[in-house]
């Protein structure tokens, strides 16, 4: 039976004539296309919208799941209002978009003419309309890269407004501008003066605050941030090199950068240096409409002093420094513990939790290492003493029954799904025969196709999640006898390996991870340094949440 569906997707074009009045597209797009079904009497079993205006496939889910049905030959063809609107990306796209009509067989409908990718006219005529489909979004978004850049240099906004001010609407001229908020813009004057001048300590003198003592500051002063849960020292930098609270408008400065990561393509924002200059390539600084909340001098003053912090040394952050990265998480909130570097032999490295609203104490990370290490000798000594335990071995052999009983009701569970799904498409079948002899309308026959089709996909999903248990269940023997050697292993090597990232990928191998508590703080009383619990969770190869 032949199996048709509906893309839609709305263009700049279509939604700027919506501002217009001009109704809503997809509506329109999705009627003119049931007309066309219906005239030529073809089955539709799916309507796709596009919500999402992206210009690539990458960014543009319901069209990466339409291209992965094709290329599975789901479809016998799709209706779509132009060949246009299926891909407006680069070549890579198009030429995606192409295989996948062509491989699979898959015709494009569209109300003006019906494309056979196999045929060597139509093919032409396809790339053709892609090409200048690509040619007039390249067209466009330059004329709109051009009005932004225009309206920045006219001191206009454009982003969302930035903390301390409130985006408001220019009056009797397009476009926005920024509006000072009285609580908020006097946090921001709160922070470039501790920057800046400081504040008065108790001997009287003067004091500079760096960004995480401010970040600090404003917590315990209980003011919110505008989009977290708390002031981090990475949002006030950013305020205090933001030249927005010197009436200046930016743009460009984190312009998007795309490169290829494993055969995809992903998308980065890298911050610019502006160097004091006005205009850098498409970095532009510009004299804004709006009220400055910041004196040139305070905000320069700022500029000078962060230049003078060191740099960080080179690959500093890139070289993985923490044997337990990614193990150990806090009890109390479950956030994931960070190390803390030692500066000398008196101050070691900690291991910490990063929240600051969490007072779970930290703790030497050499103590912690070390208790993980003990931890696991002592869960592999009692593991091996319980395997050759003869009541364990019997638990095993009643565990194992038990596996293989499952197994088999599994199977048998298998067998019924099957036939469910063969019994669900037969009914969908017979949808077909009714829409042709107009028993149903097409909303009727659209409502009831969905509801077998949502029942098929839910009956394959469970026969997916089936198979898999039963994978896991049958590995389940030879996956217990594995962690035995893998954990000796790890207890004998640990401290012979030369990096901290062997360390971690050994233990990733065998601990799940760990949790960590400690309610006294070893600095206040002595001899509790090491007075924390800490929770491992091997890596068990069990069939249950808790293993033997």
């Amino acid at each position: 039976m032949n199996q048709y569906c509906m893309y839609l997707r709305k263009s700049r074009a279509d939604a700027e004539a919506e501002k217009r009045g001009e109704g809503e597209t997809l509506a329109r797009h999705e009627k003119t296309l049931f007309e066309l079904a219906r005239r030529y009497k073809f089955n539709i079993s799916e309507v796709y919208r596009e919500i999402v205006s992206g210009e690539t496939i990458a960014a543009r889910p319901v069209m990466q799941q339409l291209l992965s049905e094709i290329s599975e030959g789901m479809w016998t063809g799709v209706l779509v209002m132009e060949v246009e609107r299926l891909a407006r990306g680069d070549t890579i796209d198009q030429g995606m978009v192409m295989q996948a009509f062509k491989y699979s067989e898959t015709r494009i409908i569209t109300p003006m003419k019906t494309y056979d990718p196999n045929n060597e006219f139509d093919e032409e005529y396809f790339e053709f309309g892609l090409f200048m489909s690509r040619r007039e979004y390249k067209t466009i978004n330059r004329r709109l890269q051009q009005g932004r850049i225009t309206s920045v240099k006219e001191g206009k906004w454009l982003a969302q407004a930035p903390y301390g001010y409130q985006k408001s609407k220019l009056k009797n001229d397009k476009g926005y501008t920024l509006t000072p908020q009285s609580d908020e813009s006097e946090v921001v004057k709160m922070i470039f003066e501790l920057y800046t001048d400081g504040e008065i300590i108790e001997d009287g003198t003067q004091r500079r605050l760096g960004f995480a003592a401010i970040a600090t500051r404003l917590n315990q002063l209980k003011i919110p941030p505008s989009r977290h849960d708390y002031w981090m020292q990475s949002v006030v930098k950013r305020i205090i090199q933001n030249p927005v609270y010197i009436g200046k408008v930016r743009w460009g400065q984190r312009p998007q950068k795309k490169k290829t990561v494993n055969g995809r393509i992903v998308v980065t924002r890298p911050i610019r240096d502006s160097g004091g200059d006005i205009v850098y390539d498409d970095f532009i600084i510009a004299d804004g409409l709006h009220e400055a909340i910041i004196d040139e001098e305070m905000f320069n003053s700022a500029q000078k002093y962060i230049e003078e912090i060191p740099p960080m040394p080179i690959g500093y952050k890139k070289e993985l420094k923490n044997p337990l990265a990614g193990l150990v998480f806090c009890q109390k909130c479950g956030r994931s513990m960070v190390y803390r570097k030692g500066t000398t032999e008196k101050s070691p490295a900690y291991i910490v939790c990063h929240a600051r609203a969490c007072d779970n104490v930290s703790s030497p990370f050499a103590l912690i290492e070390s208790r993980v290490l003990e931890g696991l000798r002592e869960w592999l000594n009692d593991y091996k003493l319980n395997w050759g335990n003869a009541e364990f071995q019997q638990r095993q052999k009643k565990s194992k029954t038990k596996s293989g009983s499952k197994v088999a009701v599994k199977i048998n569970a298998l067998k019924t799904l099957k036939s469910e799904i063969e019994t669900l498409e037969k009914q969908l079948s017979k949808t077909y025969d009714l829409l042709e002899q107009e028993v149903y309308s097409t909303d009727e026959f659209l409502n009831r196709s969905r509801e077998i089709t949502s029942n098929i996909e839910k009956a394959r999903r469970e026969h997916t999640e089936l198979e898999k248990s039963i994978e896991l269940e049958t590995a389940y023997e030879e996956r217990r006898k594995a962690i035995i050697p893998q954990v000796e292993r790890l207890l004998d090597v640990y401290y012979e390996l030369p990096t901290p990232a062997d360390k971690n990928a050994l233990l990733k191998e065998v601990l799940e991870k760990t949790v960590y508590l400690k309610l006294v703080s070893g600095k206040s009383k002595k001899g509790t340094a090491d007075c924390f619990e800490l929770d491992l969770f091997p890596k068990l190869p069990s069939n249950n949440k808790s293993g033997e």
